[in-house]
């Protein structure tokens, strides 16, 4: 205790005194499991017997690929494009430009040896590659069936 305050610890004064005296916590010790049925079963095991019960690997892998889509393809290729959908095994990827579609059209069957050893539980085993959307001319209030969109207005 402190003469000034008698009531109030000093911290610094007793971290001082524990350097000093060579006074460490140790570190509490994890013991090993021992799997006797009174132990409470891991999240990760749960987790695993889960994925298997359900038949979720090849989701898992999918989702794995979306999420690590900059890192399988390199950032280049990453910047310019966003995949979309895995379905039947055929990856639809958007590019930012009709230029960029034609390019990794050629280079379609290096990229798609890359994804496969990259993502190996994502059955991908075709490439589509397509350009930005065009808008869209039928939105809105009033739109007439069969009609040309904005262009339709000259009579």
């Amino acid at each position: 205790m402190s003469e000034k305050n008698p009531g109030k610890r000093d911290f610094a004064i007793d971290l001082f005194r524990s350097y000093k005296t060579g006074f460490i916590k140790k570190k509490k010790i994890i013991e090993p499991r021992t799997n006797t049925p009174r132990d409470p079963t891991l999240i990760s095991n749960v987790l695993n017997e889960l994925i298997d019960q359900r038949d979720w690997n090849s989701g898992l892998a999918e989702g794995t690929l979306f999420a690590t889509w900059p890192q399988v393809v390199g950032p280049d290729i990453a910047q310019h494009t966003t995949p979309l959908s895995l379905l039947d095994g055929r990856l639809l990827v958007q590019c930012s430009s009709t230029a960029w579609a034609t390019q990794l059209n050629l280079v379609g069957p290096s990229l798609l040896e890359t994804i496969r050893s990259s993502a190996p539980g994502a059955l991908v085993e075709s490439l589509d590659f397509i350009g930005p959307t065009a808008p869209s001319w039928k939105r809105g209030l009033r739109t007439v069936s069969n009609g040309r969109g904005p262009r339709d207005t000259y009579g």
